[in-house]
């Protein structure tokens, strides 16, 4: 499947003279269980844009045009070993009208309010979906983001919201994914990952308690080089994220190969490394993380085998 300028214009007609018909498309939609028959996945993450995240290295606009997303989600999602996405309401609807999401999973973000390089960007606020709105559109999950700070107020907030979202999308049988993620305040007041592998096995043990239910919460963390470690201070479910394309791809797939090898690491969520890639080659991306994914088998851009 493929999105060209016709039906992109069309997308826009329907936004303007049957808007209902993409809801229609996505509560009417296909659907699949979570698991699948092997308990693996690969999700194609396309929600940053809802965060304000458009920028890629030193290009301020790199990921902002609409039309060149969706026509990169559109091929990729049309993979048969691409097992879903996670977006905000704008894409999913988009995605849905444009049959792209048939027979695959469509998980909605919800707090998108820590917008990127504001003064406020770790109060992550709901902002997208409501566990209302992930049921009654027919999401099969719902995505949350706690950025742990123990210098931020905010974050104490963020985490009892966090909570309650994964308890009432668990008394609904909903999938529950949580990203927690350990985070330090610059002097300067710029917040930035920390990247320290103690750091995240500590915020993976936080948010595997957050909730009056774990038993349909997953976890998204970055991949480590100390992953059974990480993956070790947990039972769930983890998919790992993907992040900003670095220099090396190979250091990226590599890493991922390798934390595969945890029993819960189950797969990727995994967005701008796999839809903007340094060489622009999103398929053969998408094919690559695939093969780590659910090694064994052989994947091509037309199918799998």
């Amino acid at each position: 499947m493929t999105l060209d300028r016709d039906l992109y214009r069309a997308l826009l007609d329907a936004r303007v003279f049957e808007p209902q018909a993409l809801l229609d498309a996505l509560t009417s939609r296909r659907r699949r269980t979570i698991a699948g028959t092997d308990g693996k996945l690969l999700i194609l993450a396309a929600d940053h844009t809802a965060r304000g995240k458009i920028s890629l290295g030193a290009d301020a606009l790199a990921m902002a045009d609409r039309f060149t997303l969706l026509e990169r989600l559109v091929r990729c999602l049309a993979l048969p070993h691409v097992d879903g996405v996670l977006a905000s309401a704008d894409i999913l609807e988009e995605l849905a009208w444009l049959g792209a999401l048939d027979g695959k999973l469509a998980l909605g973000t919800i707090n998108r309010g820590g917008i990127i390089g504001a003064r406020w960007e770790l109060d992550d606020r709901v902002s997208a979906y409501d566990v209302d709105h992930v049921e009654s559109m027919g999401l099969d999950g719902g995505k949350t983001l706690i950025r742990i700070d123990y210098s931020d107020p905010s974050v104490a907030r963020t985490l009892e919201t966090v909570a309650r979202i994964s308890t009432e999308l668990a008394d609904r049988r909903i999938m529950s994914l949580i990203e927690p993620l350990p985070y330090v305040t610059q002097p300067g007041g710029n917040p930035t990952l920390d990247t320290s592998d103690d750091a995240l096995v500590k915020v993976v043990a936080i948010a595997s308690g957050l909730g009056a239910v774990s038993a349909y919460t997953w976890l998204k963390v970055p991949a480590s080089s100390r992953m059974t470690e990480v993956a070790g201070a947990t039972t769930l479910p983890i998919l790992m994220l993907g992040g900003e394309p670095g220099p090396d791809a190979n250091e990226t797939f590599g890493l991922w190969e390798q934390s595969m090898a945890e029993p819960n690491v189950r797969g990727l969520v995994a967005g701008r490394a796999l839809l903007y890639p340094n060489d622009g080659d999103s398929e053969g991306a998408v094919v690559r993380a695939s093969s780590i994914v659910r090694p064994g088998h052989t994947f091509t851009t037309e199918g799998a085998s």
